[in-house]
């Protein structure tokens, strides 16, 4: 556990935190007596999530675009003003939508690189400087299993190209910053049942179940428990996680 004493408590940000995944880390972390800033975009969804989480004492929120560097600084600033620090970060704000090579364009290539690379790089540097006040802690950065494993039927190389390069931070970043005490880490998704289906036109995820060697999809939960883990565990870093139900590993047959 990085807590720094049997008193503390410690603080996280989680970005899209208001459906699926982020929201799944958020009550997780709240759960285990974690105070966290929640971020999404949109002011609606984010007040939603939090009320259906119960409106904890322990939880803030602050909308805003990733995208613009000056989001990852309030939400920071929050997280002091609110709790006194930072701890952890969990860099799960994303978009990823399949569109063929030659149908992306500049303007699709400037949203992927601005929300899951670049949003997840100036949090990131928001963060580190109050994450080193506290003596140290965990950013944990969601990529995906399809770098390792890429789908003919599933085009997606701009937003591929992005997380390649979210994964790459990942391992600089651990260099970097071990001496600090800070450690970072991927979490490569393979594919977790959540809204984000629906908005690409799956209106049924489980039928991408046989893409697994277990034979479903995961859940957001499953996600959960690997950002705890990571967090917890003060001996991993610069490592790339898969929790992918044997996607990356091998192929169903028959």
């Amino acid at each position: 556990m990085i807590s720094k004493n049997e008193n503390s408590v410690l603080t996280a940000i989680v970005t899209g935190a208001s459906t699926g995944i982020g929201y799944a880390i958020t009550q997780r972390f709240l759960n285990d007596g974690i105070n966290v800033v929640m971020n999404a975009r949109t002011q609606a969804d984010l007040v939603a999530a939090y009320e259906k989480l119960g409106s904890p004492s322990n939880a803030a929120y602050v909308a805003g675009d990733v995208a613009n560097k000056d989001t990852g600084a309030a939400l920071v600033a929050k997280a002091i003003a609110a709790f006194g620090g930072v701890d952890i970060l969990v860099n799960n704000a994303g978009v990823f939508n399949p569109k063929p090579f030659l149908e992306t364009d500049e303007a699709d290539l400037d949203r992927f690189f601005a929300i899951n690379f670049k949003g997840a790089y100036f949090t990131a540097q928001a963060a580190v400087p109050e994450i080193k006040k506290r003596g140290g802690g965990s950013i944990v950065n969601i990529g995906t299993t399809l770098l390792e494993h890429a789908i003919a039927g599933f085009p997606a190389s701009g937003a591929l190209a992005s997380k390649a390069a979210l994964h790459s931070l990942t391992q600089q970043l651990a260099a970097e910053l071990g001496e600090d005490n800070i450690r970072v880490s991927t979490i490569a998704t393979g594919i977790i049942d959540t809204p984000l289906h629906a908005k690409q036109g799956i209106d049924e995820a489980n039928q991408l179940a046989g893409l697994h060697l277990v034979n479903r999809i995961g859940t957001s939960e499953n996600m959960a428990d690997a950002v705890a883990m990571l967090v917890n565990n003060d001996f991993i870093t610069g490592t790339t996680l898969r929790v992918d139900g044997g996607h990356a590993a091998g192929h169903r047959f028959g």
